[in-house]
C-alpha cells in the first residue's frame, strides 16, 4: 500500500547526416559485438532507504515502537535488536542484506553510498513509487505520471520497446506485488505478461506450483487490498522463470514501503531481509540453468526513497530527502569496482537505456528523452 492510499548548406548536410548515420550504426555494431548479457533481471524494492542498505539498522529507529495493531511491538523492537543490531555498520549491512553485500558488492557495483560521495536519485521531484517506478522503466520523468493510480503509463517502457524487437518478442515479464504494475507497464497494451497484484498467473500451462501460488492469493487473508505479500509474487515469478525463461524479467517487492508506512521498523527490516534472500535464491536458480548461466545482468534498486529519522515511514515532493535512492549491478559486462566512492551521479532515469544497452540495444537513441545508460556500469 503506498502513500497515496494511506491518508507521479546542402552537401555539407548531406555528408554531415551520412556521416551520424554512419557513427550511428557503428555505435549499435560495437555495443552488440562486446556485450556478454543475454540477458536482464530487474528487481525493485519499494522504498528500500538508501542509509539501511548501507549502514544496516538504525538502533534509534529499532527501538521506537510500531502500531499496537501488530501485537507486542516491544517485543518486536528486542528481536530486531537481536537480530540486526552489531557494533559496526560494515557489519549490520551484511547481516541484513547478506546477498547484496556478500555477492553483489563482491562481484559487481553498488551506487548511492553519499557518505562515500556516490550519489543515486529520482529526477522525477515527486518521489513517490508511479512516478519513481515509470522514470526508472521509461528513463522519463514525465509531469503527467503525477499519482498512484492505477492507469496506463503514457510512455512505453523499455520492458514493451524490448518485446517490440523480434529478438525479445515473447521472452519478456513482469511480476510484482502492487496492482498498479498493471498500468504502469499498461498490461492491456504491452504485448508481454504481466502478472500483479491478486491475479493468478494464467498466461502459461498450471503447473502444481503455481496452481498453489494462484490458490494462496486467492484464499490467503488479506492486509492490504491491493498487494499480496512478496513471497506470493516472488515464488510466482520464479516458477515463470523455471517454465518459459524469460531473457527481461522484472520483479517488484512491496513490503518494504508496506511496513514503513505502517511505522513498524522490525517488520520493515526483516521485509529488507527477506527480499534479499529472495533475490539471492533467484540468482541461484539462474546460475544453476544454461540459458542464464554466467550471461545475465541483475539489477537491483528502489522506486524513492524515504525521509530520515523520524521521516523515516514517509516520502514524497515534502520530503526531499525521499529522492535519494542506491542501484546495484552484477553480470558479466560489469567491472567488479564494488561499493562505489567518489563516482559521477547515477538517475533512475538512466535504468531503462542501461538495460537495453547490456542487452546490445541503444534505448537512449530511439528514445532521446530518457536517460543515458550507466557507462561504468557497461564496462565502459
Amino acid at each position: 500500500m503506498k502513500t497515496a492510499r494511506w491518508l507521479f548548406r546542402l552537401p555539407f548536410r548531406t555528408t554531415l547526416c551520412a556521416c551520424i548515420f554512419s557513427f550511428a550504426l557503428s555505435s549499435s555494431a560495437q555495443i552488440a559485438s562486446t556485450h556478454k548479457t543475454q540477458n536482464v533481471i530487474v528487481v525493485m524494492m519499494d522504498g528500500m532507504r538508501w542509509q539501511e542498505v548501507f549502514g544496516g539498522a538504525d538502533l534509534n529507529l529499532i527501538k521506537t515502537l510500531g502500531p499496537e495493531w501488530l501485537g507486542h511491538p516491544d517485543e518486536m523492537a528486542a528481536d530486531a535488536e537481536k537480530q540486526f543490531w552489531r557494533a559496526t555498520p560494515s557489519e549490520r549491512r551484511r547481516i541484513l542484506m547478506p546477498f547484496l553485500w556478500n555477492v553483489v558488492a563482491a562481484q559487481g557495483q553498488v551506487f548511492g553510498n553519499r557518505n562515500l560521495g556516490s550519489d543515486s536519485h529520482v529526477i522525477n521531484g515527486l518521489n513517490f513509487s508511479y512516478p519513481g517506478y515509470a522514470e526508472t522503466l521509461t528513463g522519463i520523468a514525465d509531469p503527467r505520471v503525477h499519482s498512484n493510480d492505477n492507469v496506463p503509463n503514457p510512455n512505453q517502457t523499455v520492458f514493451g520497446w524490448l518485446n517490440s524487437d523480434p529478438e525479445f518478442t515473447g521472452k519478456v515479464a513482469a511480476f510484482g506485488a502492487w496492482e498498479t504494475f498493471n498500468g504502469i507497464f499498461d498490461k492491456e497494451h504491452c504485448g508481454f505478461v504481466v502478472n500483479a497484484g491478486y491475479d493468478p498467473l494464467t498466461a502459461i500451462s498450471e503447473t502444481p506450483e503455481i496452481k498453489l501460488l494462484n490458490d494462496l492469493k486467492s484464499e490467503s487473508a488479506r492486509l492490504w487490498d491491493d498487494e499480496p505479500f512478496d513471497s506470493l509474487p516472488f515464488h510466482t515469478a520464479l516458477e515463470y522463470v523455471k517454465v518459459r525463461k524469460p531473457r527481461v524479467l522484472f520483479i517488484g517487492l512491496g513490503e518494504t514501503d508496506d511496513w514503513a508506512h505502517a511505522k513498524s521498523y522490525p517488520q520493515y527490516l526483516t521485509s529488507a531481509h527477506l527480499n534479499d534472500h529472495f533475490i539471492g535464491e533467484l540468482w541461484q536458480l539462474v546460475q544453476s540453468m544454461p540459458e542464464y548461466q554466467n550471461k545475465t545482468t541483475l539489477i537491483i534498486l528502489p522506486d524513492h526513497g524515504r525521509g530520515e529519522r523520524e521521516e523515516w515511514t514517509t516520502h514524497g515532493e515534502k520530503v526531499p530527502a525521499s529522492r535519494e535512492t542506491w542501484m546495484a549491478f552484477l553480470g558479466p559486462d560489469t567491472a567488479p569496482l564494488g561499493e562505489r566512492s567518489h563516482a559521477p551521479a547515477v538517475t533512475e532515469s538512466q535504468v531503462a537505456a542501461t538495460i537495453a544497452a547490456l542487452l546490445g540495444k541503444d534505448y537512449h537513441a530511439a528514445v532521446p528523452k530518457s536517460g543515458a545508460a550507466i557507462a561504468d556500469v557497461l564496462g565502459k
